[in-house]
């Protein structure tokens, strides 16, 4: 995996969940400052499909093609879930939601950086 992209997503995506957070703090919904951090946060996700599908392919490694491909869709969809319940949800907990996918986001990832060089 193209290591630069991993990190940068494990940081929007944390960043993301202390913003979701604050606001779930404050009782407030979700705002479009947000959708557009996840819209990047989405827009890498895409990329790093793409990146993976081409490394996976030209690859030598022993990689469990099922979990990596498995993680890489599971990462992608996500985000668009949690945003659809928190705009969904008109208390808090709609933010809490997507603080929760914010969440995953990361654990999904280092979970695809042990699969790929292991």
């Amino acid at each position: 995996m193209y290591e630069p992209l991993t990190w940068t997503l494990v940081g929007l995506s944390l960043a993301a969940m202390v913003f979701a957070i604050v606001l779930a703090g404050l009782d407030r919904r979700i705002n479009w400052t947000l959708l557009a951090v996840l819209g990047v946060v989405e827009v890498a996700l895409v990329a790093q499909l793409v990146v993976g599908i081409v490394q996976f392919a030209g690859t030598e490694r022993e990689v469990s093609g099922g979990f990596f491909f498995g993680y890489l869709v599971g990462a992608l969809l996500i985000l668009p879930l949690g945003a659809l319940w928190a705009l969904a949800e008109s208390s808090r907990w709609g933010a809490g939601a997507l603080a929760v996918a914010c969440f995953v986001i990361p654990v999904l990832e280092l979970r695809m950086h042990e699969i790929w060089t292991a």
